[in-house]
């Protein structure tokens, strides 16, 4: 009887200790999301305003280079003024000379002529003394100013000249990027080819390549577990991430809104765990068994808050269903050269 009652209590208790432990499993996946989607939240929310400082940074920079090229245009212009006015003061230099000697001739030959006639052309002579000297003293003056102001030009033209080359250089790293961008597109999309009419597509958009697969091709409804042809399409683009070194990835999960009642069996208590939850396993079928860094993927849950379609309709719902994994170009080069612009200012 004894044997009996034990084996009794043994059988009630098992349930009891399966029940604690299955429950204390989704607590601690639910945190490691959580904590997961805060990062991917924070990394996102710095990549946004990196972008940002790069546009405005970029904005800068031209008006910058709009404000020198009009500061040059007004000194060329006042350098071309100021040269006419010294090769007129010269001009005039030259006849007052040529004034003076007549008058110098013609004192010789009337200094033993009329006395009072004589101290006229005397009195005539000083004063184009006097006049030729301030005319040169002016003409010193403007000759100095002139220099002045072409050095000051040169500055400007030469400062001018390496933001505009800052300029090109920026224009050069963004042209690099969207052609980079263009490349990867095709790369993705002639890899990912035969599943296109399978509820996945790839479309470029700015600076990033968007590739969407439905939840039909990846999941089966409410689970986390990947399908096989799912894992095809992944493992493909996997390849294609290992021979782009310098493209980060973000994966984020979407849902519909209808709301989840009750615990899924891959322990999602709502649409945002579930989001994450498959985001995380489409991450892990991107790095297995590649030479993909982690640090360039980023896993991130959207939950219903980001929709395709916003009309709340069964077609809509299907397609706001769905993975999206964001291919993006690292912009070191383009943030070393704003770097030392704003040392430069």
């Amino acid at each position: 009887m004894r044997s009996r009652a034990r084996n009794i209590t043994w059988i009630l208790t098992i349930p009891m200790v399966i029940a604690m432990f299955w429950g204390c499993v989704p607590a601690r996946q639910l945190e490691d999301s959580k904590a997961r989607e805060q990062q991917c939240q924070e990394e996102n929310a710095k990549l946004k305003d990196s972008n940002q400082q790069l546009n405005t940074g970029n904005n800068e920079l031209k008006a910058n280079v709009e404000k020198l090229s009009k500061q040059v245009g007004d000194l060329v212009a006042d350098t071309t003024e100021q040269g006419r006015s010294s090769r007129r003061l010269s001009d005039l230099y030259n006849e007052l000379m040529k004034s003076y000697d007549k008058l110098l001739a013609n004192n010789e030959k009337l200094l033993s002529g009329n006395t009072e006639e004589t101290r006229k052309l005397i009195s005539q002579l000083n004063d184009l003394q006097k006049d030729l000297q301030l005319k040169e003293d002016r003409l010193r003056r403007d000759s100095l100013a002139l220099l002045e102001r072409e050095g000051k030009l040169g500055e400007l033209r030469t400062s001018l000249e390496d933001r505009q080359r800052r300029v090109d250089e920026l224009q050069g790293i963004l042209g690099k990027s969207d052609s980079t961008v263009g490349a990867l597109k095709k790369a993705v999309s002639d890899a990912l080819l035969g599943f296109e009419n399978k509820g996945l597509t790839v479309k470029q958009d700015g600076s990033r390549v968007y590739v969407s697969m439905e939840e039909r091709l990846l999941f089966a409804s409410g689970s986390t577990a990947i399908e096989k042809e799912g894992e095809s399409a992944l493992q493909e683009l996997a390849k294609v991430l290992e021979k782009n070194p310098d493209i980060n990835v973000t994966v984020e999960g979407h849902t519909d809104n209808i709301p989840i009642n009750g615990v899924l069996p891959s322990g999602a208590r709502d649409n945002w765990e579930l989001s994450v939850l498959r985001a995380t396993s489409v991450t892990k079928i991107l790095l297995k068994g590649t030479t993909i860094d982690p640090l360039r993927v980023t896993a991130a849950g959207r939950g219903p808050y980001m929709p395709v379609d916003p009309t709340n309709t069964t077609e809509a719902r299907k397609k706001n269903r769905r993975t999206e994994v964001i291919l993006s170009p690292k912009f070191d080069e383009l943030l070393k050269v704003l770097e030392q612009l704003g040392q430069q200012q």
